[in-house]
């Protein structure tokens, strides 16, 4: 991620800067992240980098829990074949 080392300074009413600040508590970021965001990806809620953190754990759990029940399965067949085999081996 670059830097963020330029300033813009904007002149606004009281009331739309409570507004904006409002806005920033709410979604748990600074007001400089707000206007990021939003002017970034209007009409999306931001995301704070927490919640980013946690988007991506549950990508990750949510591919860790697929491999891990095609290992299962995979294990479960094995186990089966050999079974049979065992048993075909018996009768013989």
């Amino acid at each position: 991620m670059q830097a963020k080392s330029e300033r813009i300074t904007v002149l606004t009413t009281p009331d739309f800067k409570a507004y904006l600040h409002e806005e920033a508590a709410r979604e748990g970021i600074s007001v400089s992240e707000l206007i990021r965001v939003r002017c970034a990806q209007p009409n999306q809620p931001a995301v704070n980098e927490d919640e980013q953190l946690l988007q991506t754990i549950v990508e990750q759990v949510k591919e860790a829990t697929h491999r891990a029940q095609y290992a299962l399965d995979k294990g479960l067949q094995d186990a089966e074949a050999v079974l049979n085999e065992l048993k075909h081996a018996r009768k013989h």
